[in-house]
């Protein structure tokens, strides 16, 4: 039986067309790409597929937290009529909706696959087929159970994947975890990379609160009371920290610490992230690290930023108690990093 793949266009350059004032929508997209499809199916065999557009259009770079429910509910609503799902998306926040729809879809029992295009369809030279066919080829997969993120012949995890560059067709990359399908000649799926099936378990929050997540960025001469304005912020629930090479910060500093601790001690999450694009967090290495730790705050290992920081919006949004949010964050949840020892 022929397998039924869903296109949900969210916006992005890959639905653009040039104007006066840039790049902006095209009108009619949706029927473009089906036509388009149709033209290249007898070279290369898709599966069947629908497109659905949103209501309104994401510019990828205006992209907020409460849009992510969104466009979950629209694969959600829509979840027993397809075999996969493919999101069109834009490229600048594709890797932080793909975290935060592999966290909102725990367990889910199907692909879901964002691709989008460094050149808009219409235009010359253009990667937006190449990268959607690969999509749509995996995306009836019956084998992949997680959310994936399909570039530049190459399918990420989806909470594992970052936007490397900007003027490249391999446009992004997961460097704490290996592809888990690559496309040559043949598109090679590798089985043993794939998430295992787990029980079913959505949520899509009704309402992310935009001020409920930080993130702070440790940097040389960073001021003490810019940190302090940023944590006593009265809504804020989380902070992704991004620290030095193994998560250190400057221990010398007893205000930033200070000020640190008393965000932890009122129940704020404080998750230590690397600024390092390869490798992990590991406290208990250094003095500045382990000082991280004696006030509460939680190593996130090797999760990317754009990871930490969805997850504990969803986390957050859950209404979990502050102790089980911090549990979670230590530990994965949808292979977003690698397991503690």
């Amino acid at each position: 039986m022929s397998r039924r793949v869903l296109i949900l266009h969210t916006g992005g350059t890959i639905g653009m067309e040039s104007s006066p004032s840039g790049l902006r929508p095209m009108a009619g997209f949706g029927a473009l790409l089906k036509r388009r499809l149709g033209e290249t199916a007898s070279a290369t065999p898709l599966p069947d597929c629908d497109i659905v557009e949103l209501e309104r259009l994401i510019d990828s770079a205006n992209l907020q937290p409460a849009q992510w429910p969104i466009i979950a509910g629209e694969l959600v609503r829509r979840w027993d009529a397809y075999d996969g799902f493919v999101v069109l998306h834009g490229t600048d926040t594709m890797a932080w909706t793909a975290s935060a729809l592999s966290f909102m879809l725990t367990g889910l029992d199907k692909p879901v696959i964002l691709t989008g295009a460094q050149i808009p369809l219409t235009a010359p030279r253009s990667d937006a087929l190449e990268n959607l066919e690969m999509a749509l080829i995996l995306a009836a997969q019956d084998a992949i159970r997680e959310v994936g993120l399909c570039f530049g012949r190459k399918l990420f995890r989806g909470n594992r994947s970052r936007k490397i560059a900007t003027d490249r067709f391999d446009a992004f990359d997961s460097p704490n975890y290996p592809p888990i399908a690559e496309a040559g000649i043949k598109i090679v799926l590798h089985r043993e990379l794939l998430l295992a099936a787990s029980p079913r378990a959505f949520y899509l929050p009704e309402h992310f609160d935009p001020e409920a997540v930080a993130v702070l960025t440790i940097h040389p001469g960073l001021s003490s009371r810019v940190v302090e304005a940023v944590l006593a912020e009265p809504k804020l629930r989380g902070v992704v920290l991004r620290s030095y090479g193994v998560g250190n910060v400057p221990e010398a500093d007893a205000r930033l610490l200070t000020a640190l601790g008393d965000a932890v001690a009122r129940g704020v999450t404080v998750v230590n992230t690397t600024q390092c694009v390869i490798g992990a967090v590991a406290q208990d290495t250094y003095a500045t690290g382990a000082a991280l730790a004696r006030i509460g705050v939680v190593s996130g290992g090797d999760t990317t930023l754009e990871a930490a920081f969805a997850k504990l919006h969803v986390l957050i949004a859950e209404g979990l108690p502050v102790q089980e949010i911090r549990s979670r964050m230590a530990e994965p949840v949808a292979g977003e990093m690698a397991a503690s020892s």
